[in-house]
């Protein structure tokens, strides 16, 4: 009875199965299924790879097997010895989640689901399956678990913590781009990524309303973080030197130009213009400064106020009935 090659009864969520005996006989049948694919696999590389459809194995449907085992010796010898691995070409989903910091090294925590298929069998055996050992679904699943993770983790620390909260559309879109381009290298093809949560810790959180607003704001975020950064390296005896050497200098290089200080100004009594609190003279129309036209002198205090004004500055005190 010739040999009979097949995946049988694959679960709805298997990617990947070996067939159990690297001893394959010429004229033996296989059996591939509607969104399966059957390659080839020798000494670490991937041959040929037979879709849909009852084949019998010959030299003619395994030109590139047949090659490799000219060269050995004996290519008409049977059994010859391969290993089958079956990939599914359905759609499957997967989950990814992993810890991560942006720029201003704000921790961060994001989980979400990813949606593949296999596009090339081939490369996606020579890369993950035969390459990576991951000979069953959950091997694969891992495997790509950690892969996606590792980018999303490169991706995310990109952007300060504001923009991945305000601006997550925009983020999962550069994270989906990322991951495209990273998944047809070992031949899948990425149908869709989501993120369903992203959050950083307690104390970052609460900043976040204000964070990026004003320039201050990102001093205190970047001060704070070179506290907690020097924390953690003190943990570690002859950690904090070499390490804070490098890190501390980074955290507090500014991202932009420092602001200019606002001057403090005064309103000219007579004219109402802005003036710097400085001056003793308005440059506008000229009145003292000093002892301004147009003011009356607090009945309690003593504290200089404009005639127009209802209460002292200084004190409160009712100045007109």
């Amino acid at each position: 009875m010739a040999q009979v090659i097949e995946w049988k009864d694959p679960g709805p969520g298997d990617v990947v199965w070996k067939y159990p005996d690297e001893q394959i006989t010429w004229g033996a049948q296989l059996i591939v299924k509607e969104f399966e694919a059957a390659v080839f696999f020798r000494d670490g590389k991937a041959y040929d790879v037979l879709g849909a459809g009852r084949h019998t194995l010959t030299t003619l449907n395994l030109p590139l097997l047949t090659g490799i085992l000219s060269r050995i010796a004996g290519y008409r010898e049977t059994p010859f010895k391969a290993t089958v691995i079956f990939i599914s070409t359905r759609v499957f989903a997967g989950k990814y989640g992993a810890r991560a910091q942006t720029t201003e090294l704000a921790p961060l925590q994001f989980f979400g689901t990813f949606w593949f298929k296999v596009e090339s069998p081939q490369l996606f055996v020579m890369e993950v399956v035969g390459g990576q050992n991951a000979y069953s679904t959950e091997d694969v699943n891992s495997y790509l678990r950690g892969y996606i993770n590792e980018k999303l983790i490169d991706e995310l620390s990109r952007y300060d913590l504001l923009t991945v909260f305000t601006k997550l559309d925009e983020t999962s879109i550069s994270s989906k781009n990322a991951i495209i381009d990273a998944f047809k290298r070992i031949g899948l093809d990425l149908s869709d990524l989501r993120f369903e949560g992203i959050d950083t810790t307690p104390e970052y959180r609460d900043r976040l309303f204000w964070l990026k607003q004003t320039h201050a704001a990102d001093e205190v975020l970047r001060m704070e973080t070179v506290k907690e950064a020097a924390k953690e390296l003190g943990k570690s005896s002859g950690a904090a030197l070499g390490t804070g050497m490098v890190l501390i200098p980074q955290i507090m290089t500014p991202t932009g130009p420092a602001p200019t200080p606002a001057a403090a100004l005064v309103i000219c009594p007579k004219c109402t213009a802005r003036v710097p609190a400085t001056s003793k003279f308005c440059p506008e129309c000229g009145a003292s400064l000093s002892a301004p036209t147009g003011t009356i002198k607090c009945p309690k205090c003593g504290h200089p106020a404009l005639e127009t004004a209802k209460f002292c500055p200084e004190c409160g005190q009712e100045l007109k009935e």
